[in-house]
C-alpha cells in the first residue's frame, strides 16, 4: 500500500490536518507515503522577500522536529512562481522530470492512491499520468479565496480540474460540500478534529483561573477581527484578553491595556496556555475566506472544557445552540455576552465523549472508501 500526497503545507511545519491524514493512513494500512512539499502556485508578492530567512529560522525553532518517520519519504518540487500563467506547467515541467521519475518508481507496485491536498499543475499532471489510480482531493480550505486577481482565477480553474479528475472529494466544511455538490461523485464531508492524544487528562477538580482570561491561540491574519477583540476588551476591563501567536495583520493603534499579546509557541506550550483560559475566543471576520472554515481551535477549546465565544462564520455558524458555543452577532452588550459564556459548566463525561468523537482517527475512520484501495 502506497500513497503520494501533494501537501498544502511543508512537512516541517506545525502539525495540521495533512500530517494527521498521512499518519492515519500509515497506521490503518501499514503503507508508505511519498510526501511532496508545496511550491508557489501564485505570483510572488513583496512580503515573500521580506525577512524570509528569519521567518524560516523562527518556524524551525518552534517545530523542533528534524526527522521524518521511516515510512515517509519527503521530497519537494522545484518551480518558478509562474503557475497562474497559461503554459506554466510546461515550463516548470522541465524542473519536474526527476520528481516524476521518483513518483513513477514509488507507484510502480500498484495498490496505491494519490491524494491532493492543494490543487497544482504538478498534481494535475500526475493525475493525468495515472488515470486508473484511486485518487482523492482533500478540500480543506477555500484555496482561491487566499489569492487575488489573476492568481485567484487560475487557482479556481485548477481546483475544478482536480476535483473533476479525482475518484473522490473530501471537504472540511458544509460550504465546501455545496461548492462541489455538482460532481458525479458526491463530496464526503470530513470535518476537522484535534489531536486528542496531546490533551491533558480532565477531571472535575481541574482548576480554573482566578481571574477571568479570554484567550486565543493561533495566527492573527487578515481574517482576524481586531475591532471586535478591542470592543470585548473595553467592555470587560477587569478581564485579561490573551492573544498568542504570530501576527501577520497588525492591530490598530491604541491597544487596550487588558490585552496581552504573546509570541507563537509550540503545540505543547499552546495547550498549557489554553488550560489557563476561562473562555476560548474565535474572533474571525465573516467573509469569503472564513465562510468555508471549520476551525480546529473549536475542537481544542471544547476538548479542554472551555466555553467558546465565536463570531458567526463558516462551520461555527451551524453550531448555534450547541453546548458551550456562544456566538457574537454584534458588539452590543459584550459584557453580558462574555458573562453568559463564563456561566457554562462542562461535564467530564461530555468532554470525554466529545474527545472520542472528534479525534482525527475517528474522523478519518469514517472514510469507508479506503477499503477500495
Amino acid at each position: 500500500m502506497q500513497m503520494v500526497y501533494f501537501s498544502p503545507v511543508p512537512w516541517f511545519s506545525f502539525t495540521q490536518r495533512p500530517h494527521k491524514y498521512v499518519q492515519w493512513f500509515h497506521e490503518r494500512t501499514g503503507g508508505k507515503v511519498l510526501w511532496v512539499d508545496p511550491y508557489p502556485t501564485r505570483f510572488p508578492v513583496l512580503s515573500d522577500f521580506q525577512n524570509n530567512k528569519s521567518k524560516l529560522r523562527k518556524s524551525s525553532d518552534l517545530i523542533g522536529a528534524t526527522i521524518t518517520p521511516d515510512w515517509l519519504t519527503l521530497t519537494r518540487a522545484r518551480a518558478l512562481p509562474i503557475e497562474p500563467l497559461p503554459g506554466s506547467g510546461w515550463v516548470n515541467g522541465l524542473f519536474w522530470r526527476k520528481l516524476l521519475q521518483q513518483i513513477d518508481l514509488f507507484l510502480k507496485n500498484g495498490n496505491c492512491q494519490i491524494v491532493v491536498g492543494k490543487p497544482s499543475e504538478l498534481a494535475l499532471r500526475v493525475l493525468d499520468r495515472y488515470p486508473g489510480v484511486f485518487s482523492i482531493y482533500d478540500a480543506m480550505d477555500d484555496f482561491p479565496a487566499f489569492y487575488h486577481g489573476f492568481s485567484k482565477q487560475a487557482m479556481a480553474r485548477r481546483e475544478q480540474a482536480v476535483a473533476a479528475r479525482v475518484s473522490q472529494v473530501l471537504v472540511s466544511s458544509t460550504m465546501l460540500a455545496e461548492r462541489f455538490s455538482g460532481l458525479q461523485s458526491r463530496p464526503v464531508i470530513t470535518l476537522n478534529a484535534c489531536a486528542i492524544e496531546s490533551l491533558p487528562f480532565m477531571s472535575e477538580k481541574t482548576q480554573k483561573p482566578v481571574q477571568a482570561v479570554l484567550g486565543y491561540v493561533g495566527t492573527m491574519g487578515h481574517w482576524f477581527d481586531w475591532k471586535l477583540v478591542f470592543s470585548i476588551a473595553r467592555a470587560n476591563p477587569s478581564m485579561c484578553i490573551r492573544l498568542i501567536g504570530p501576527v501577520y495583520t497588525a492591530p490598530p493603534a491604541g491597544i487596550p491595556l487588558n490585552i496581552q499579546m504573546l509570541p507563537a509557541c509550540d503545540h505543547a506550550s499552546a495547550i498549557l496556555w489554553m488550560q489557563g483560559f476561562s473562555v476560548g475566543l474565535i474572533p474571525f471576520l465573516k467573509n469569503e475566506l472564513t465562510a468555508s472554515v471549520d476551525p480546529i481551535k473549536y475542537y481544542e477549546y471544547f476538548a479542554l472544557g472551555l466555553p467558546v465565544l465565536s463570531t458567526r462564520f463558516g462551520e461555527m455558524a451551524l453550531r448555534d445552540g450547541s453546548p458551550g458555543v456562544f456566538l457574537v452577532d454584534s458588539e452590543d452588550n459584550l459584557a453580558f455576552q462574555v458573562e453568559t459564556a463564563l456561566t457554562y459548566k462542562y461535564r467530564i463525561e461530555d468532554i470525554n465523549i466529545f474527545r472520542i468523537k472528534n479525534s482525527w482517527e475517528s474522523r478519518f475512520d469514517k472514510i469507508d472508501f479506503i477499503a477500495e484501495i
